[in-house]
């Protein structure tokens, strides 16, 4: 009867840690969304709402070279987005690729998308041993174009093939995700689809970041260790594992493809049989769940209050743009005619706009008045300025 009791104490306290996963979860997911929206209502200016770019932590490492070649960073990156590489960089070497598995948004819309998949076809499917070995490595591969070209280029060249800038500018004008992100949108669709078929299809086979974090893994001190003398041989581990591991054949997990999602663990039926080991000790899931969330949260909250957590550009002086790139679409035409030199009555008559037009719309806004406008045109007025 006391054995019976404590496993139900258990079986309690794994479920309380799954749905505690999950709300995390959902949360990094409609927090991104929300963000995404902000971006394209208000712009990414020095009152306005951080890019996708700016909240990812990839965005960061594309930016490394050109920060210590030449001491400042690819546009859209800024230091908080330095921060956030830092902090998924520590947390891979304590616990692996936690990021991956607890927090990142990208892969928790792959896995919802997976539960909706598994409902729908009330089965799971498992790519073919063969092609999934070959696939595993495209991720790398895309690492190392990525980071190489936007060292290169020292530009973020990749965004418009991007799916998760796809999936940021899905929330403003459609017709700008088809104009800008096409290729980005396509891979979105793909992805999503995978994800339906395939757990976390984007992370097992296309994402450059879980590539980087798993290689950064395997100097972890934290693995998951199988008990034989209490495992039952269910394989419900190698079954539900979304990185497909087959974790009942193992006697301990070291493989760079694990994201530390603790799905495991909290499936596991038998108490002890799979356990987190950290420098040998034990640690629960919930407690690796909170100090994931700690050390990263703690560090983003360390970084705001030392000031070192910037997602935006400093304010724009009057006269002080005079490179055609800083002209952007949630500017207006005021704010251009400020920042240019230029006047109002100059600017309209060199675009060739309508009086009608509002002087406070958003440049990216005035394809609604004139349908073939595009901010290049502003850009290209600067050059010739």
């Amino acid at each position: 009867m006391h054995l019976k009791t404590e496993k139900t104490l258990i079986k309690k306290k794994q479920t309380t840690t799954k749905i505690i996963r999950y709300i995390i979860l959902i949360a990094s997911l409609l927090f991104v969304a929300y963000k995404g929206y902000m971006h394209q209502v208000l712009g990414g200016g020095s009152d306005g709402s951080p890019s996708i770019h700016a909240l990812c932590p990839y965005g960061a490492l594309e930016s490394f070279y050109l920060l210590f070649a030449q001491g400042i960073f690819i546009e859209k990156i800024f230091s908080g987005t330095m921060v956030l590489l830092l902090i998924t960089i520590i947390l891979s070497i304590i616990f692996k690729r936690s990021f991956c598995g607890l927090i990142c948004p990208f892969g928790a819309l792959q896995e919802f998308m997976s539960i909706l998949g598994q409902k729908i076809f009330k089965k799971k499917f498992i790519m073919p041993d063969k092609i999934d070995k070959l696939l595993r490595y495209l991720k790398y591969f895309i690492l190392l174009i990525t980071a190489v070209f936007a060292w290169k280029t020292g530009e973020l060249w990749m965004s418009s093939y991007d799916p998760w800038s796809a999936y940021a500018h899905m929330f403003g004008e459609f017709e700008e995700v088809i104009d800008e992100n096409l290729i980005g949108f396509i891979i979105l669709i793909i992805t999503l689809v995978g994800s339906i078929l395939y757990d976390r299809f984007f992370c097992k086979y296309l994402c450059p970041m879980g590539a980087f974090l798993g290689i950064i893994s395997k100097i972890s001190p934290n693995k998951i260790v199988k008990n034989k003398s209490k495992c039952i041989n269910c394989k419900i581990c190698s079954k539900k594992c979304p990185a497909n591991i087959n974790i009942a054949e193992l006697k301990e997990i070291n493989s760079a493809e694990c994201l530390n999602c603790q799905t495991c663990t909290l499936l596991c039926p038998i108490p002890g049989a799979l356990e987190n080991k950290q420098l040998k000790k034990t640690m629960t899931p919930i407690v690796l769940i909170i100090s994931v969330i700690t050390i990263y949260f703690g560090g983003i909250t360390v970084a705001k209050a030392t000031n070192n957590y910037d997602l935006l550009p400093e304010p724009i002086e009057k006269g002080e743009i005079v490179n055609a790139e800083d002209i952007k679409g949630y500017m207006t035409l005021e704010e251009v005619s400020d920042y240019t030199g230029i006047s109002l009555e100059e600017l309209y008559e060199k675009l060739n706009l309508s009086k009608n037009i509002p002087s406070n719309i958003k440049m990216k806004s005035i394809k609604e008045y004139k349908p073939n406008f595009e901010v290049n045109q502003v850009r290209e007025l600067l050059l010739e300025k």
